[in-house]
């Protein structure tokens, strides 16, 4: 791949990450005040909620039935028209940080477990290594290359010490340099398409360990 290329996809990712970081929707897994108040407001009108700061799966149900109850699509996302419904004023500008993202592509990543092996799957029906870490990542709003080798140029360098949540594991499998991608979880834990489907496996096993060469943080 030439210098030109990687840079350009570095460049990509990084705007792909700077959209998401201001995503224009409250959703699962953010915290603060805002959330709070959107949480109290429901509470008031009578709905289930309590206003902890923390949009968890309740508080997705209550915006839902709230948005069907006023003729909304029911997604359980709190965007500019749903919060100007809810609480009479413009909604302020959502941002977010690393690691809220990282905990959506291990959420989402987890979703598929059990998920059959399939060379050159890109899809719940079936994946391969490069094409589940594609498919997680655009979840998240990420657009990743779609080979392995081509992955492991994206990114910035991390020691297997340093490896946080989200970040992708490389190995050498059946042939020499990055043929196969996994997302890293915690304590050596990783999951990754192999030949049994979607699991969660370790970098310390024997294989494992054994073809380990790198790892990227995207985020």
């Amino acid at each position: 791949m030439s210098k030109v290329t990687r840079v350009f996809l570095v460049s990509l990712v990084c705007l792909c990450w700077f959209s998401v970081a201001n995503a224009s929707a409250f959703r699962v897994g953010d915290q603060g005040s805002d959330v709070a108040e959107i949480q109290g407001q429901l509470a008031s009108m009578g709905y289930d909620v309590v206003a902890d700061g923390d949009f968890g799966p309740a508080t997705a149900e209550a915006v839902k039935s709230f948005q069907a109850s006023h003729g909304m699509t029911a997604d359980g996302l709190v965007g500019p028209s749903t919060y100007a419904a809810l609480l009479g004023k413009t909604m302020p500008e959502v941002s977010r940080g690393s690691n809220y993202i990282s905990r959506r592509v291990v959420q989402s990543a987890l979703e598929y477990i059990g998920t059959p092996y399939v060379f050159g799957g890109t899809s719940p029906s079936g994946f391969d290594c490069s094409g589940y870490v594609r498919y997680v990542f655009a979840n998240a709003g990420i657009y990743l290359p779609r080979t392995a080798d081509a992955q492991y140029e994206v990114g910035t360098p991390v020691s297997m010490s340093e490896l946080h949540a989200g970040d992708l594991v490389f190995f050498s499998t059946y042939e020499y340099g990055p043929s196969h991608v996994g997302i890293y979880l915690d304590d050596g834990r990783f999951v990754n398409a192999a030949s049994h489907g979607v699991e969660i496996d370790s970098l310390y096993s024997s294989y494992w360990s054994s073809c380990y060469i790198g790892a990227r943080r995207i985020m």
